[in-house]
């Protein structure tokens, strides 16, 4: 090697000068940099606005035909304990006070607290002509188990609360992910444009753990999340225009026009920008709303004795839970695809002082939802609409704080009604102490699979293109459709 400028001196690889900065950036869109990156950015920058189609609400094509249009989840918070109303263990009361195994106590958290087998402080009986056994704080809901397929046999993967909640709602312990309403919308669309498609009826009291991520959107385009309806006073603040701006029929059309306008050119200026058609078709649904919305959650249209049996005329927090149901029902009745109806907190949550506090959330509940099932029932609706309840998970077998039990993500308990679901069915099996599922186990995955199933939607093809990977509610994780529980 030779210094630069030696007679024998000659040029080296090693000497040509680095790449720099400046000229990376000015020759990245050549060649195979140009194609990978106009593939990773070109639908975000260069998109015409015409060929934006993740953002439509109009009704879409099934993927096969359905067996339900509609969805009413009745989601609680907390974890209902699956043996104390479900899923009898009489093992429990020959054990009771016994210490549990080993595998057992290594999902405890809390081993200071934790006591014996704990046996149920509720009677069970059998119901109906299938002789599905419920525990006697649910009287009413015992008058529909020949309506009902009971799945005793789910299980989860997270043990806490928050965790477990973005699993059942969105299908992976990440937040941040679309939920299962949103997936039901961008996969089929509303069936009424004056209404919103996913509507959230949550407990006045209070926001449910995990506050509105339960009905995100997540990286779907913003117009699929859940919409919060008021079940109480006007269904949406602000819904009606201030005196000032209330036109002549004719002036408000020609308003509405021109702000249509100046807002699609607005946005068709920035190609790539799903907040901007959510903005826009939120202004135009509120719009619409001013008279559907109304009428759709006015409660005074029932009769006097649909608002009784729905248990308006009860204490206020019966009446709170059955109000809203009611306002479910109404909302199907006008074609919203999708209802969740939550309650405060996480009130199924008890870690002592489970016998009153399971009196108090079964009070509060029960008979609104025997309601329900019986009122879609005799408008003939709840052969195409899916009733849910079920919480994230369920309780441990063993005492803790010598009233209560802790959580139990290895087996719980949920059911299912209505649109394509196999009434008087028992499903699946835990093992003697209700800890493990044991027999038919069934997964979150699994779970939401079967409800897009019935809505006429495979879980496989219903796929939405994020970051270059194609997502699905269920993820990259198996699952089944749970075809033993369906008709």
């Amino acid at each position: 090697m030779f210094p630069k400028g030696h007679r024998d001196w000659q040029p080296h690889e090693t000497s040509k000068p680095v790449l720099d900065r400046r000229d990376f950036f000015s020759r990245v869109g050549d060649g195979l940099y140009g194609a990978a990156l106009a593939s990773l950015v070109g639908s975000d920058l260069f998109a015409a606005p015409s060929a934006r189609t993740a953002s439509d609400l109009r009704p879409k094509l099934q993927h096969f035909q359905p067996k339900a249009r509609a969805v009413i989840q009745l989601f609680m918070n907390g974890g209902p304990s699956q043996m104390d109303m479900f899923d009898p263990k009489p093992a429990l009361e020959k054990y009771s006070g016994q210490l549990p195994g080993r595998d057992l106590t290594n999902d405890v958290q809390s081993l200071t607290q934790a006591g014996g087998l704990m046996p149920s402080p509720f009677k069970f009986a059998k119901h109906g002509e299938s002789g599905i056994e419920l525990c006697e704080l649910l009287p009413h809901l015992a008058k529909h188990v020949d309506d009902i397929a009971l799945i005793r046999s789910m299980y989860t993967t997270a043990f806490n609360h928050s965790p477990a909640l973005y699993i059942m709602h969105g299908g992976r312990l990440f937040p941040e992910r679309p939920t299962l309403g949103a997936w039901v919308l961008y996969g089929l669309g509303s069936e009424n444009q004056n209404l919103p498609a996913y509507v959230v009826l949550d407990d006045p009291k209070g926001l449910p753990v995990n506050g509105i991520e339960n009905w995100q959107s997540g990286w779907l385009p913003p117009v699929f999340q859940g919409t919060r309806l008021r079940s109480e006073g006007p269904p949406l603040l602000n819904l009606r225009a201030s005196e000032e701006y209330q036109y002549p029929s004719r002036v408000g059309e020609l308003h509405q026009s021109l702000l249509r306008r100046l807002a699609a050119a607005h946005r068709d200026e920035r190609p790539g920008q799903p907040d901007l058609d959510a903005r826009i078709a939120s202004y135009e649904l509120a719009a619409r709303m001013q008279i559907s919305a109304t009428d759709a959650l006015d409660l005074s249209q029932e009769t006097k004795a649909t608002r009784e049996m729905y248990a308006l005329n009860d204490s206020k927090d019966t009446a709170s839970y059955g109000r809203r149901c009611l306002m479910a029902r109404r909302l199907v009745e006008r074609g919203v695809r999708f209802v969740q109806i939550y309650i405060d907190g996480q009130i199924w949550d008890h870690h002592a002082g489970l016998e009153p506090g399971l009196r108090e959330c079964c009070l509060r509940t029960d008979k609104p939802v025997g309601a329900l099932l019986a009122d879609l029932k005799q408008r003939g609706l709840l052969e195409s609409t899916l009733v849910i309840w079920g919480g994230e998970f369920g309780r441990m077998p063993l005492a803790q704080d010598t009233t209560g039990r802790d959580h139990g993500p290895r087996g719980f308990s949920l059911w299912m009604a209505g649109g394509g679901v196999k009434g008087g069915t028992v499903y699946g099996a835990t093992d003697e102490l209700g800890y493990k599922a044991v027999e038919n186990r069934v997964s979150v995955q699994d779970f939401h699979a079967t409800i897009l199933h019935l809505l006429g939607l495979n879980h496989e093809d219903l796929v939405y293109n994020h970051h270059g990977f194609d997502e699905r509610l269920t993820s990259v994780l198996p699952a089944r459709v749970v075809h033993e529980v369906l008709i």
